[in-house]
């Protein structure tokens, strides 16, 4: 569950009730271990279908059945995913996250950490907004497939999106440069800042498509790519193995 002290404000939860509130005056800060600071709108989280990038829109038309959105932020894909007449849950670690889903209308919603998260049955898992990112590192990523797995039907189905962020390493002369500190280059640390407030630093997991096969596979699952999005982002189907 979301922490409401100092230590860890919900900053996510909090800038999204502002908004909705009509109390919007600045984006949430990104600071990252990689590159240089970076903003993220928070009107765009609140955004329609039409507004979504391809790999959301293809996602939110592979969903079907019983739908687990983990993750959910503002409730935009359980919303859209609600009204086509899909019976879906909006999961979300930020307690203020999920009151904004349910002021906004999702009918079903939890605040829960996915990995604390046991209910089963489910026939589509959606992590969009490179959800690969809670997996927090590539030595992780196994274990929270596996964990993902125990939570879908036979058959059942992830849709995930995520980015190859190797270009980010590439230097001039085409080499790519290494962070020896890390295992894999698609680990990054974060903190998020809002109104003066400031996160604990994070672990994210950026996956190219590769080596999500690789740990879907170990973890029980089929893997393919749905489509490419237009800046080294795709989206990807998991389906549950029966063996």
């Amino acid at each position: 569950m979301a922490e409401k002290d100092s230590q860890n404000p919900d900053i996510f939860g909090q800038a999204l009730l502002d908004f909705y509130n009509e109390k919007y005056t600045e984006d949430i800060t990104v600071l990252s271990s990689l590159t240089e600071d970076d903003e993220i709108p928070v009107p765009y989280l609140f955004r329609s279908y039409e507004e979504m990038p391809l790999v959301e829109q293809k996602a939110l038309e592979f969903a079907q059945g019983n739908t687990l959105d983990i993750g959910a932020c503002a409730g935009s894909h359980s919303l859209y995913l609600q009204d086509k007449g899909i019976d879906v849950l909006a999961l979300d670690i930020s307690e203020g996250a999920i009151e904004v889903c349910k002021n906004r209308g999702v009918k079903k919603t939890v605040v829960s950490d996915v990995l604390d998260y046991d209910e089963n049955g489910y026939d589509t898992l959606l992590l969009m907004m490179n959800g690969t990112g809670i997996f927090q590192t590539l030595k992780n990523t196994e274990g929270y497939l596996t964990h993902l797995r125990s939570l879908l039907k036979p058959g059942g189905q992830i849709l995930v999106d995520s980015s190859d962020i190797a270009f980010m390493y590439e230097e001039e002369d085409g080499s790519y440069w290494r962070d020896a500190s890390r295992d894999y280059y698609g680990e990054v640390t974060f903190k998020i800042q809002y109104k003066k407030q400031t996160s604990p630093a994070f672990d994210w997991l950026y996956l190219d498509y590769k080596t999500l096969k690789t740990e879907a596979t170990k973890a029980g699952f089929t893997c393919e790519k749905i489509c490419d999005g237009p800046h080294y982002d795709f989206l990807a189907r998991l389906i549950k193995t029966t063996s």
